[in-house]
């Protein structure tokens, strides 16, 4: 079994974007709790320079040796406007983490990236198996 987790803001782009998924899916809140290995979908802020791409909740999610323990893959969404930092965030967390970086999205996705995704998950799920011990 694999999963999806994820942290929204108050817009709630990400939240929408998962939805559309429709896919099992658990948003990050505080004492969330990973249990089996996940695909992790982040939203970048940042101060135009950088600094402050992830989230706060992200980061305290993902300082618990156990939830960082099952993470696999990163998507990260943001706001083309960021330029550069555009999905800063999923940047930042599959370097730190060792993962790939999946896919990137802007604000709540188009049908084609929610199909992407899909695709891309079942994919990559299929060969998280095969290569499994």
């Amino acid at each position: 079994m694999s999963g999806l987790i994820y942290f929204s803001s108050a817009t709630n782009n990400t939240q929408r974007f998962v939805e559309r998924l429709g896919l099992p899916a658990t948003r990050i809140v505080k004492n969330t709790v990973a249990t089996v290995p996940y695909v992790l979908i982040v939203p970048s802020y940042s101060d135009g320079e950088g600094r402050g791409a992830v989230a706060k909740p992200v980061i305290h999610f993902l300082n618990d040796p156990s939830n960082r323990a099952l993470i696999r893959g990163v998507i990260g969404t943001g706001n083309l406007n960021f330029g550069i930092y555009f999905a800063q965030a999923g940047k930042i967390i599959a370097a730190k983490c060792q993962v790939p970086l999946l896919y990137k999205f802007e604000l709540s996705g188009t049908d084609v990236d929610v199909a992407r995704v899909r695709q891309g998950l079942d994919k990559f799920w299929t060969q998280q198996r095969s290569i499994a011990p």
